[in-house]
């Protein structure tokens, strides 16, 4: 069978005689070049499954390459070799189409895993280095972010570019809008899709829990501490971590966060020495990070390093086409939940969903057509079914420091909404001594769709 080819740029001797080692040992050939115009030459005569490239180049420099490659040669990873702690060279390289870096001395354990993870892109789990051997290809998961407008069908194409990529990425949107179903995706549609996604919601840590449950901690190595734990880092190894809200970290943690994402290890709380990580780091926030980076409260050198690739999810007012998809598809879920058939949206009700400013993205979608699906009476929801809010006017809600979440008084619309139907269905339930079918009638919904209800707020015995 075949083997794989690697193609080493850099005019040092003894950096190519370590790197062309180390990957003949993981039964790579390789092909050296000591100039960018040899590599280019190099290029044309042969198929290569990877590139590893200096920064510092007789005739240029490696982002010159890098380019070079993304013209015509954008099936070859490359990763860039940069002078340690250089990482304003390693961030524009990897802006420039660079799969990822690797920083001098070359730690051989981080050499490899950014090779094997390479060749993942092209051959998929199963394959090892050293046996090429025909694949299937990757499962288009991609569809399951529906729809079929323009800002939709681009943001798509964006996933399915940046999954080639081991760049850290920078999800931007609006609460409910999808941002860690984006995540989700650029991680099972790229190399690591065999290895752990782990979501963390940044804002759901205690702080002073926070360095243990990231990095982990020691049996003993404070009170309560009694037994070792893994971090969400080695919990993602090979995979990816997602931190989501990652603007509610406070200041010292987004210092050790930085350290722990440039060396590309951590020290658990109580161990002395630090553990290598392979990990891809996608992150996101509702807010607006450069203005927080200009108030002081996030710091810049962090900022720049998660977010060398910015992914922006479009709200669902910029993209009110896909509003009958997407409803036909909730309604279809909730309906396979409940077990029963779905129900149709009126013609008035489409038009009142297609009016709504949806402050609340696709979330709020789901959460209104939840409850209008239990209040119903038939199969059919009607435009007063869905108990929309006074609409606010769209430029407000899209505008200008507003949150996304729309309240009433000091409550969260959602949990608002959700208050008055609990306090609905223990009216109904009272008034007929809970006696659930005479309930659902009062209420005039199904007794099934009353029992979901009851299981969904948390009523049920």
């Amino acid at each position: 069978m075949d083997r794989y080819l690697a193609l080493i740029v850099d005019d040092e001797p003894d950096i190519l005689e370590l790197l062309e080692m180390t990957l003949s040992r993981m039964d790579i050939d390789c092909q050296s070049a000591a100039d960018i115009a040899t590599a280019k030459q190099l290029l044309s005569q042969y198929d290569f499954d990877l590139c590893l490239t200096d920064m510092r180049l007789p005739d240029g420099d490696g982002i010159d390459l890098v380019r070079y490659m993304q013209q015509g040669h954008a099936n070859i990873p490359v990763a860039m070799i940069t002078a340690h702690g250089n990482m304003e060279l390693a961030i524009t390289a990897l802006k420039a189409g660079a799969f990822d870096f690797v920083s001098k001395p070359v730690d051989l354990g981080v050499l490899r895993n950014l090779v094997n993870t390479a060749l993942r892109l092209s051959h998929k789990a199963g394959d090892q280095p050293g046996t090429k051997t025909a694949s299937a290809p990757p499962a288009d998961t991609s569809q399951e972010l529906l729809g079929e407008s323009a800002s939709i069908q681009r943001t798509r194409e964006t996933i399915k570019k940046l999954a080639r990529s081991q760049a850290p990425v920078y999800i931007s949107g609006e609460s409910g809008s999808g941002k860690e179903l984006v995540a989700r995706l650029v991680h099972e549609l790229g190399p690591r899709a065999a290895k752990p996604f782990v979501p963390v919601n940044c804002g759901a840590i205690p702080q002073d829990l926070m360095e243990s449950e990231f990095f982990g901690h020691k049996k003993g190595s404070f009170t309560g501490a009694v037994s070792d734990k893994t971090g969400l880092f080695q919990a993602a190894e090979g995979g990816t971590l997602f931190l989501d809200e990652v603007a509610e970290l406070p200041l010292h943690m987004q210092v050790k966060l930085l350290r722990a994402i440039q060396e590309k290890s951590v020290r658990p709380v109580g161990e002395q020495h630090e553990a290598p990580i392979d990990v891809r780091i996608l992150s996101a926030t509702h807010k607006d990070l450069a203005a927080l980076v200009s108030e002081g409260s996030f710091r810049q050198d962090l900022y720049y390093r998660i977010n060398v690739i910015q992914l922006p999810v479009p709200s669902l007012r910029e993209r009110k086409d896909d509003i009958p998809l997407l409803a036909a598809h909730i309604l279809g879920k909730l309906a396979g939940e409940m077990g029963t058939a779905p129900p149709r949206l009126s013609a008035d009700a489409l038009d009142a969903l297609a009016g709504y400013a949806f402050p609340g993205n696709v979330r709020e979608l789901e959460n209104i057509l939840e409850r209008a699906m239990t209040l119903c009476e038939g199969d059919r929801i009607n435009a007063g079914d869905l108990h929309l809010p006074t609409a606010m006017p769209e430029a407000t809600v899209a505008g200008l420091g507003l949150p996304t979440t729309e309240m009433h008084g000091d409550q969260p619309l959602e949990d608002y909404l959700d208050s008055i139907e609990k306090d609905a269905i223990l009216q109904a339930l009272e008034q007929t001594r809970f006696n659930k079918t005479a309930a659902a009638k009062k209420l005039g919904i199904t007794f099934r769709a009353l029992r979901y209800r009851l299981k969904k707020l948390g009523l049920e015995e």
